[in-house]
């Protein structure tokens, strides 16, 4: 299931799917440990006698605009009643705070009361987790194991606190858990309970006739007693309507670094943009790692998530939060690579956000051959990534700790690790991380990694270094020209494989990745033959379906919901849809031939949640999101694209 609303800051993320029940938090590190690994944080209301999990309330989920605040209307007709919630986590505070506005449709005064449920799984597992009831300090919820604390309280606006409570056990010996003991209204005001646990907690209100009243929810994270009680002092001191509103000041303010719409693109994709910009920095964490996806659904598919840093997606965000001017991000990112790089100058195939290697499925031996289980793009884009900033902002002193470990040492990796023969890179995996060759989308990013790196070491006047890189990339550029390119085809082919100096195993499959050619600056994007290789992805990788949309490549099965043919490749994803986007933005010699880039940009509109959620990849028949939601990666691509839609836009006469 989606995540249609992920809202946190760079320490404390929570998301909600899409029945507006929190699934997934974090803390106190973005794409680390997850508190509740999927596990739905019920919210419930209870009203003449009635009781009614809001899951199946009509419901409309957004954001306030340019906030990482939610807006959402919950509407129950039977029950005559009408929710105006709106959550956040404080900008800077380990704090998430909801404002539920409850509207009485009815024509008469009553009591209605509500219910907040709790399903931690803290540090991602239910084992020795205590629940209980602090009734000597806070009259709140907590719920902690070793160093780390929840506390979860609630507030009326005449200021009347927890109205009754519940804590109790789950997933063990048929407990289904204390949102059970919710159902009739009432709770049992048992005080504790340890191993695997949950809680409720319930507010109570009187509402007059056609009236309205207020309650406000907290849930605040810390890594002790102490330090959750002071949070909770904290928003009980400055109220929860100040915090809130100072949340929504903070990314306002945040947003307004871009003008209004500098281009003819509409305001609905200057939206998406601007969401996309939100949606990313709610990814990243403060130790700079920039996470693919914290969907925790995807743990049904293979056990494990996408809550890693892979270099490749972190070096795209950063190229693209720099060219939209948030450079802040970049230092933290910087650094966390040149902690990660290896002394040879690569890096793993993925990292968790404290920096330590991550999970990978690349063997380090095949046939009783050692091998590098590396993705060499990865490494590439990092130095492609670093020249990116210091071109646009000049600053040295930032470069200056980053030009031994990524310029040096990387740009080594990349002039070494090639075939002494041909001159094309060794064979590593492709960015799809499902194959092991030499392809011409990695072979791309080595040729701009040395572009790169060449630049970087004349500046700094590393002449003879500087030369050493040029000169690899020059081979380089010539190698992919000579064995890449089919002639027969008239098009670049995905990749081959080397043996014993000699280019072997020719995979000719259509792959939206080839736009690397010019992405990397390989060829200029309306050469002859980038030109006849994107023509021919745009029209085999289409789908011919109502959805529309570009399939990574033919007979892609990842993910896959059905038997497909030519006219169905593989699933539409953004990404290579995007890509589409980037070569006519590229090509394009006057305005009315950046038309098709903007269809792209109003197809992926058109295509996200109505919250602005872009995921992974979508259902060919259907529209519906497919795989993790958010995907960074997605909202990264329509950032790259918009940046060099309105760069090009106003670059042109006419």
């Amino acid at each position: 299931m989606p995540r249609d609303l992920p809202i946190g800051n760079e320490r404390y993320l929570v998301m909600f799917d899409r029945t507006y029940q929190i699934a997934d938090i974090f803390f106190p590190h973005v794409g680390l440990e997850n508190h509740s690994l999927g596990h739905p944080f019920r919210f419930g209301v209870f009203a003449d006698g009635k009781f009614s999990w809001i899951t199946d309330w009509k419901k409309t989920m957004t954001y306030l605009d340019d906030s990482l605040v939610t807006q959402v209307v919950l509407e129950n007709p039977d029950m005559r009643l009408q929710l105006e919630c709106t959550d956040c986590v404080d900008f800077v505070s380990p704090v998430f705070l909801r404002k539920v506005g409850i509207a009485n449709l009815y024509d008469n005064a009553r009591e209605v009361r509500l219910f907040f449920h709790h399903d931690f799984h803290l540090k991602s597992t239910s084992i020795g987790d205590t629940a209980y009831y602090d009734a000597y300090k806070s009259k709140a919820i907590l719920h902690y194991k070793a160093e780390t604390y929840f506390l979860m309280n609630c507030q009326t606006e005449r200021g009347e606190g927890i109205f009754q409570y519940a804590c109790g056990f789950k997933e063990y010996r048929g407990a289904l858990g204390t949102w059970k003991d919710a159902e009739d209204g009432f709770l049992s005001m048992s005080p504790i309970a340890q191993g695997s646990v949950d809680s409720v907690l319930s507010a109570r209100v009187d509402l007059p006739a056609k009236g309205k009243a207020t309650v406000y929810y907290w849930m605040v994270a810390g890594k002790t007693y102490d330090e959750v009680q002071r949070m909770d002092g904290f928003v009980k001191s400055r109220t929860p309507d100040i915090l809130i509103q100072r949340t929504i000041d903070f990314w306002r303010l945040w947003c307004s670094k871009e003008e209004a719409n500098p281009s003819d693109l509409s305001n609905s994709v200057w939206n998406l943009y601007k969401r996309s910009l939100l949606t990313i920095r709610s990814q990243t964490d403060g130790n700079g790692a920039v996470i693919a996806a914290n969907d925790s659904d995807i743990l049904q598919f293979n056990k494990d998530t996408y809550s890693y840093m892979w270099p490749r997606d972190g070096a795209f965000v950063t190229m693209a939060m720099d060219d939209a001017g948030y450079s802040v991000m970049a230092r933290n990112f910087f650094e966390f690579c040149s902690k990660a790089i290896l002394p040879a100058g690569w890096f793993f195939h993925k990292y968790q956000p404290d920096g330590s290697a991550g999970s990978s499925w690349h063997p380090w031996v095949v046939a009783n051959e050692p091998q590098l289980p590396i993705q060499e793009d990865e490494t590439a884009l990092v130095i492609i990534a670093l020249w990116n900033h210091f071109a646009r902002y000049q600053d040295v002193d930032f470069v200056k700790p980053f030009y031994k470990p990524i310029v040096k040492m990387a740009g080594n990796f990349l002039l070494k690790y090639r075939d002494p023969t041909t001159n094309l890179p060794m064979e590593s995996y492709d960015l799809w991380e499902e194959r092991r060759g030499v392809f011409t989308y990695t072979s791309s990013s080595v040729y701009g990694g040395l572009i790169a790196a060449s630049k970087f070491a004349d500046s700094f006047g590393d002449n003879q270094l500087a030369t050493a890189f040029s000169d690899g990339a020059a081979e380089v550029k010539m190698a992919i020209e000579n064995f890449l390119y089919d002639s027969s085809l008239k098009r670049f082919i995905r990749g081959c494989n080397i043996a014993n100096g000699k280019v072997t195993d020719h995979d000719t499959s259509l792959d939206s990745s080839l736009v690397g050619i010019f992405l990397f600056g390989v060829l200029p994007a309306d050469d002859g033959r980038v030109t006849a290789t994107m023509k021919e992805i745009e029209d085999k990788l289409s789908i011919k379906t109502n959805v529309g949309g570009v399939a990574r490549y033919s007979g892609d099965r990842y993910q896959a919901v059905g038997e497909y043919d030519s006219s169905i490749p593989g699933n539409p994803w953004f990404v290579c849809n995007l890509w589409l986007a980037e070569w006519y933005i590229a090509i394009a010699k006057q305005k009315s031939e950046l038309d098709r880039a903007r269809n792209i940009l109003d197809w992926c509109v058109s295509h996200s949640l109505p919250s602005g959620i872009m995921a992974e990849q979508l259902n060919p028949y259907d529209g519906s999101p497919v795989s993790v939601s958010p995907l960074t990666w997605s909202h990264v691509a329509l950032v790259n694209a918009v940046n060099s839609y309105v760069k090009k836009f106003n670059s042109l006469n006419q």
